[in-house]
């Protein structure tokens, strides 16, 4: 007789099923109230009285709030999935930041932003961790790297959609339309069924979500430490050079000005882009670890061509410097679909959804580190020497990782 999860993925036999599109959908509206503020942060910031450097220090200030409300949430949404299941963390995030953004529309005061931000950040925490497990377990292990590039190329369109909706309408509004549309996402997750693999587990004798698990150990905490480093270069470069791209447009003598809603366009086209192909390279490669290798160093390298190309550049070719940005740094798909790999049924969902939350709460460290070496260094210099710390440590990280491209997932991690 077949296991629940043999069950499952013998089910599972499409790309196009249940679990895809609806962690698919989910990740969108995600990503589009995940990367709202970036868009509206001069326009809500001055509604609410900001002024001058304040819309970048407090800018970044708020988004330290979501960033920290994400990482925390990474860690309890994490250990609800692999105790509870994945489908109440699908449940539970999509519900809390959904109505945090929707209270975010009404705010007028700056203490209030930051706080309805980091309540987000805890509901945000949980999606595409939870996303991203669920479809690999219950994709066959051919299929698992086509359904994760997936969820990632359509999620991350919600970046485009939410700079769209902002340009049209009120911020305030655009906030109401995030919230709207992940309150209507909850009537499609009904349909979707739990993994055959933890209903496997469910009721042994096993250890689940045990986080702590994750740290004792040094050969358990160096996978997990390694999964962390090498997506940590993508956010950086987001939260520095694409949410202060009006004031490196400045500096570096952009001939025209550059608006943080279109470089997050461009950055985020670039990332359907470049997930797509980091999915069928891994695919086509039959390897997940060659192609991290070769995105963290091409996000490198765009890196360097954003500061040497965008010197007196036309407003069109540093948008197409942070289009670029975008396709070196869509590994991201990847980046989690290795986590989630890297690991056993009864740590996956921990893993799953505290790495990438780990890489975002991360944030903070980059743009205070970047603050702080910006009296010193400049804008440019800060930046410069922030990115080059990362991507070192990525690429060590890159090259401790096992290959985990088509292992079978249905196994524990011992104690």
């Amino acid at each position: 007789m077949d296991s629940p999860a043999q069950s499952a993925r013998a089910g599972a036999g499409t790309v196009l099923n249940a679990a895809v599109v609806v962690a698919a959908l989910g990740y969108f509206v995600d990503i589009y109230d995940l990367i709202l503020f970036n868009i509206v942060r001069i326009p809500s910031l001055t509604a609410i009285g900001l002024t001058g450097d304040a819309l970048v220090s407090e800018g970044l200030s708020v988004l330290n709030w979501q960033m920290v409300g994400m990482l925390l949430g990474g860690i309890v949404f994490g250990i609800v999935g692999d105790k509870l299941g994945r489908l109440h963390i699908l449940f539970g995030s999509i519900t809390l930041y959904s109505i945090a953004t929707i209270a975010n529309g009404f705010v007028h005061d700056l203490a209030t932003y930051k706080a309805l931000r980091f309540v987000a950040g805890l509901g945000l925490a949980g999606e595409l961790g939870a996303g991203v497990t669920l479809v690999a377990e219950i994709l066959p292990a051919r299929l698992r790297g086509y359904g994760t590039m997936l969820v990632a190329s359509v999620g991350v369109s919600g970046a485009i959609v939410g700079n769209v909706v902002a340009k049209t309408l009120d911020w305030r509004v655009a906030y109401w339309v995030g919230g709207g549309l992940g309150l209507l996402l909850l009537v499609l997750r009904i349909k979707v069924s739990e993994s055959g693999m933890f209903q496997a587990i469910r009721h042994a004798h096993v250890r689940r979500g045990d986080f702590l698990t994750l740290f004792r150990g040094g050969e358990r905490f160096r996978r997990y430490l390694s999964s962390i480093l090498i997506g940590v270069p993508i956010w950086c470069s987001n939260a520095i050079l694409i949410a202060l791209a009006p004031e490196f447009g400045r500096t570096l003598g952009v001939t025209g000005p550059v608006t943080a809603g279109d470089a997050v366009m461009f950055f985020y086209g670039g990332l359907v882009v470049g997930d797509l192909s980091s999915g069928l390279l891994s695919q086509v490669w039959r390897s997940r670890r060659k192609v991290v290798l070769l995105f963290v160093a091409l996000l490198a390298a765009a890196n360097v061509l954003y500061f040497v190309a965008g010197r007196g550049a036309s407003p069109a070719l540093f948008l197409g410097a942070c289009g670029l940005l975008g396709v070196a740094g869509g590994y991201w798909a990847i980046f989690v679909t290795v986590a989630a790999e890297q690991f056993g049924t009864n740590l996956r969902a921990t893993v799953a959804t505290t790495v990438p939350n780990f890489v975002r709460g991360l944030v903070p460290v980059c743009t205070l580190s970047f603050q702080w070496a910006r009296p010193h260094l400049g804008l440019v210099g800060a930046a410069a020497a922030v990115s080059a710390l990362w991507f070192g440590l990525a690429l060590v990280s890159a090259f401790g990782l096992r290959e985990t491209f088509g292992v079978d997932l249905d196994y524990v991690e011992a104690d």
